[in-house]
């Protein structure tokens, strides 16, 4: 029976690889697959992964009627074995009810790839209806690692290399983004909750008020 999956966790957790390796999986073995992403690192209509695995995709934006995709393909002639989805998240929930009526009715398994929440710890509309409709929930086994080393839960924004609480739900930024630019970074929740980001982790270790004191 056809399920649609949702596999989510922090950024850097390699959800992006996972569903390159699905279509690889399938691909492999005869099966033709559609891809939708959206506001994906390396551009418009286009899946990557930080490992520099990169396909093409379908750019779902906020107008696109992704049910109405797949069954114009289909009507062309086309084949869809399966959907895959990155970048989850970024969807409006109509359009992951439009992914429900996919599995339902016309019996094709839907992988979604996303984070769960935002800088702000709220949950992203898309992921919330995800959470809601899914037939299965995963989380992924690769644990991101916050700066302190513990397992990282929280997505943090970055601007400078501070942490920031207040903005736009989505801005496309990247964790190899250099600290001048907005930016993400993964944390657990204590470092979360006391806004202490690696750079300024760094810069509170370097502080002279910190620094052992010898006499001269």
């Amino acid at each position: 029976m056809s399920e649609l999956v949702f596999f989510s966790g922090t950024m850097d957790c390699g959800k992006s690889t996972l569903a390159l390796q699905i279509e690889h999986n399938r691909t492999a073995r005869g099966l033709q697959g559609l891809i939708f992403t959206r506001d994906d690192r390396a551009g418009e209509g286009k899946l990557s992964s930080r490992l520099g695995l990169v396909t093409d995709a379908v750019e779902a934006g906020p107008g696109l009627d992704l049910y109405g995709y797949v069954v114009e393909r289909l009507s062309r002639g086309g084949r869809v074995d399966y959907v895959i989805v990155d970048e989850a998240q970024f969807l409006l929930s109509g359009q992951i009810d439009q992914l429900a009526r996919v599995v339902d009715d016309l019996e094709l398994d839907v992988f979604a790839f996303g984070i769960t929440t935002d800088f702000r710890t709220r949950l992203f509309p898309g992921s919330q209806r995800l959470i809601e409709l899914a037939d299965r929930l995963e989380t992924l086994q690769v644990e991101a690692m916050c700066w302190c080393g513990a397992r990282a839960t929280h997505n943090a924004r970055t601007v400078g290399g501070e942490m920031v609480v207040e903005g736009e739900q989505v801005v496309v930024g990247d964790v190899a983004r250099s600290a001048a630019e907005v930016g993400y970074e993964v944390l657990c929740r204590r470092h979360h909750r006391r806004r202490m980001t690696s750079a300024a982790a760094r810069a509170a270790a370097l502080s002279p008020d910190v620094l052992p004191v010898t006499a001269t």
